[in-house]
């Protein structure tokens, strides 16, 4: 006999705040790894160590027997990753290394780029298959391990990979290099990667003699002298290390006289720095030298205001996305939302924390199949508690809505608290279904039989229960319906949300009112034991869920709190199903426990990770920041927002030509339009948020806001006609 109480989890589940083990367990699933795959790249952390790893022998024989380490990245075609210096837009590649004591990783001995052009812009850096070496010195501070006869580094790797669109990804790699023997089996790649790197041109105390760049006006003009004979009369490549200081797209005007190499090229009109000496790798048909050049002359002011760049560029434009669809107006039928709304709540029944819900409920009338009365009652109920959960949950948004909170369907998730208490829950409830404990066992016995006395009761908590286990389950598809809903007049809204709750309701309605129903379900038997314990890991799997989105909101330590705290309570609750003295003295050991191990990390749970503050670019530009669109709509004035990141090749371009237009510029100012711009070079869950709500995954995103109307959201590649167009009709 299955002895299920589901609605009395609501009592216990207050004894837990929920916890988990991600760190452990990401660190288990990652202390072998060398390889990660995305759709753009392959990453791959490799090994070069000819006659092994030096111990014990000092700095001298580690110089003699280099060791070698280096990620490999083969890019899918088309796309690229970024040098040291990445040009007009993009980021380096940035490795992270865990070593033991007594090893240091040295910087990355960076292979000669390429020059990716794109559009009006241009990048530096490499497609197709590179290897990025760094070298391991063994000090003789490099104690080996008592036990194991490897060096075991670990790595955390950053990069951007970008095509048209830019994509930040990262890794993270453990390698085991043997103490004994050697690790050539990379020779082939380690080799060509050396080959591949600039070479130090003759040098005095590291700087070219004879050699300087001298500033003319807006011009760098390069004279060097001692190049090796291989480079002399070819034409060569130019790629500074310092970023931000020539017209990287411009093509350098040059020639040689004798030994002696000439160059120009323009300086970037947004130039941020002004070094007094210009390391720079000078190349030509794979082969290049590096030298560091001397600064004459007296740089030139900064111009106030970006640069306009003329021509759109029309592979970018082939490339860019269709302008996103503007959200749905005030037009849109208020029957057809109503449809929405409840083919949504009939959808969620089939999302992993509901359907173990109402699939136990449903197998219950196998139990007492010919008891139609009990089945129309329990079904009324239960559907009675899912609309009044659903409808008071909507009242909640619309209230702190009005009164002044920018908030959206899901708004209970952004607080790390409530995705702790689900996890717990939902913890509970798979325990429950794998049969590890009964509530029964747990509560007074007038508690107890509370389902036995009062089952109408007992089937509304149950609808309860029911939209506190969706409520995460509905952002993946009823965020377009509800948040439409907070855009209605409040008994409209109110009404999207009571016909969402009736499509929840609506199969279990169904069972209980059609005898049917429940005559074809199969007869009670062991069978029943075995689908309860099924329906623990969709639980499970919602949990895993839940620890994740902690994790973005408080970060690795946030996650890990929650997944130790969760174990923690786990086993609590296992003590409690304990009998005699062994149930006292474990039970109380483990409640001490949780209650210390709460005292000491459960801060980190509601605690928001650090995030980086939004900067902006000039003083015509303000900051992005959550709420402040509705606040200067509130008072009237119209917003136009730039989601962009550093990055982000095509926010660059965007920001060079269309956004700098004058036309546009005093369109702006003639509408008084205020300018924000989102900054999202780092990861920040607030735009991602706001990303999400537009549609969008990604950078760049135009939108332009007025009060009354819905936003509208512009092209990836923005058209000073199609800005223009906008701003007109304001």
């Amino acid at each position: 006999m299955i002895r299920f109480r589901l609605p009395r989890i609501l009592f216990p589940a207050l004894i837990l705040i929920a916890g988990l083990v991600h760190s452990t367990l990401g660190w288990a699933q990652n202390s072998s790894k060398t390889v990660v795959t995305t759709p753009q790249v392959r990453a791959e952390l490799l090994a070069f160590a000819p006659q092994g790893v030096p111990v014990g022998l000092g700095e001298a024989a580690a110089a003699k027997q280099p060791v070698w380490v280096g990620l490999q990245l083969a890019h899918k075609p088309e796309w690229h990753t970024y040098w040291k210096n990445s040009g007009d837009s993009g980021l380096p590649t940035t490795l992270e290394w865990t070593l033991p004591p007594g090893v240091i990783a040295g910087d990355i001995a960076w292979p000669i780029p390429k020059k990716i052009p794109i559009g009006s812009l241009a990048n530096y850096g490499y497609e197709g298959t590179v290897l990025l070496p760094v070298p391991l010195t063994i000090t003789p501070d490099f104690k080996p391990p008592l036990t194991g006869h490897t060096l075991d580094i670990k790595l955390k790797a950053s990069w951007l990979v970008c095509r048209k669109e830019c994509i930040p990804e990262e890794g993270e790699f453990a390698l085991q290099i043997p103490l004994k023997g050697s690790t050539a089996l990379n020779g082939a790649a380690f080799e060509a990667a050396f080959k591949a790197q600039p070479r130090p041109a003759l040098t005095t105390q590291g700087i070219l003699p004879d050699s300087v760049v001298r500033i003319d006006g807006n011009l760098l003009r390069f004279s060097v002298q001692g190049l090796p004979v291989e480079l002399r009369g070819k034409t060569l490549d130019v790629f500074p290390e310092t970023p931000e200081v020539i017209e990287t797209a411009a093509t350098p005007k040059q020639a040689w006289n004798g030994a002696e190499w000439t160059a120009s090229i323009p300086l970037a009109p947004q130039r941020l720095n002004s070094p007094s000496l210009m390391p720079v790798v000078l190349a030509s048909n794979g082969q290049g030298w590096r030298a560091e050049l001397k600064v004459v002359g007296e740089w030139p002011k900064v111009a106030a205001g970006p640069g306009v760049s003329s021509a759109p560029d029309t592979a970018l434009k082939a490339n860019a996305a269709a302008t996103a669809a503007a959200p749905a107006g005030g037009s849109t039928s208020l029957m057809l939302v109503l449809l929405g709304a409840l083919l949504g709540g009939l959808i969620l029944n089939l999302m992993p924390c509901v359907f173990p819900v109402l699939a136990i409920k449903v197998v219950g009338f196998a139990r007492h199949a010919d008891d139609r009365r009990a089945h129309r009652l329990s079904g009324l109920a239960y559907t009675a508690g899912v609309i009044l959960s659903f409808t008071a949950l909507g009242a909640l948004l619309l209230a702190l809505r009005a009164a002044g909170e920018s908030l959206g369907w899901g708004f209970q998730l952004q607080s790390p608290g409530v995705v702790a208490a689900l996890a717990a829950l939902f913890t509970l409830i798979g325990l429950n279904l794998a049969g590890l404990f009964e509530f029964g066992s747990f509560l007074p016995s007038s508690v107890a039989s509370l389902q036995a006395r009062h089952p109408v009761l007992d089937a509304f908590l149950t609808g309860v229960l029911a939209v506190a286990v969706a409520s995460p389950c509905t952002a993946p598809f009823m965020g377009a319906s509800l948040g439409l809903a907070v855009s209605l007049p409040a008994a409209q809204a109110l009404a999207v949300f009571a016909i969402t709750g009736l499509g929840l309701a609506l199969p279990y309605l169904a069972a209980s009112l059609v005898p049917a129903v429940a005559r074809a379900l199969p007869r009670p038997g062991a069978w029943m034991q075995t689908f309860r314990r099924l329906m623990a890991f969709p639980m499970f799997a919602t949990v895993v869920w839940l620890v994740w989105v902690l994790g973005q909101q408080t970060g690795i330590d946030g996650a890990g709190a929650l997944l130790a705290l969760l174990v923690s309570g786990a086993f609590v609750v296992w003590t409690l199903t304990l009998n005699g003295r062994a149930r006292l003295v474990f039970a109380t050991l483990s409640i001490a426990g949780f209650a210390l191990l709460t005292l000491g990390i459960g801060q980190n749970i509601v605690k928001f990770a650090d995030s980086t503050p939004v900067s902006g670019s000039a003083e015509r530009w303000q900051p992005w920041a959550t709420g402040k669109v509705d606040s200067l709509l509130a008072a009237g004035q119209p917003v136009f927002v730039d989601f962009t990141a550093a990055w982000c090749v095509t926010c660059q371009y965007n920001k060079k030509t269309t956004l700098a237009n004058a036309a546009v510029l005093a369109d702006f100012d003639a509408k008084k339009v205020h300018l924000l711009r989102a900054d999202w070079t780092r990861r920040d869950p607030a735009i991602t948020a706001a990303l999400s709500a537009l549609g969008r995954n990604g950078v760049p995103v135009y939108v332009l806001y007025q009060k009354g109307r819905a936003p509208v959201v512009l092209s990836e590649i923005l058209g000073v006609d199609e800005v223009r167009s906008a701003l007109a009709a304001l």
